[in-house]
């Protein structure tokens, strides 16, 4: 099956000094769906440092995570991935987020569209 890349949409251009910075987002779908997420943010350390990020559907469920399990001081911007995330029928897109150890979710979320689906 062929691998196509989503495009991307940002949903929001806000930028907040500590916030985890949603940098770039690509989805391949042949089955299940594999995110490419790269993150920016200031690590600080292992009390302040990019944790996690998200898979979401525009109402807001709860798809998959990715955790970060250690900061990532010396590597940014950086990109993780997350594979078999299953994206239910009549979802065209979902939300990207992303969080911070100590500030919580950023402000900025990326919308993405689900290759294949229109």
């Amino acid at each position: 099956m062929k691998h196509l890349l989503a495009g991307l949409l940002l949903l929001s251009t806000v930028s907040y000094a500590d916030d985890v910075r949603i940098r770039e987002v690509t989805v391949e779908c042949p089955a299940s769906c594999t995110f490419s997420v790269t993150l920016e943010h200031a690590d600080q350390g292992w009390d302040h440092y990019a944790d996690q990020w998200d898979v979401v559907t525009l109402d807001g469920s709860l798809l998959k995570s990715r955790v970060l399990h250690h900061p990532h001081d010396n590597e940014q911007p950086f990109t993780r991935s997350l594979s078999g995330v299953l994206i239910p029928e009549g979802v065209n897109q979902v939300k990207i987020r992303a969080r911070d150890k100590l500030h919580g979710y950023s402000e900025q979320e990326f919308i993405v569209d689900i290759p294949g689906r229109s």
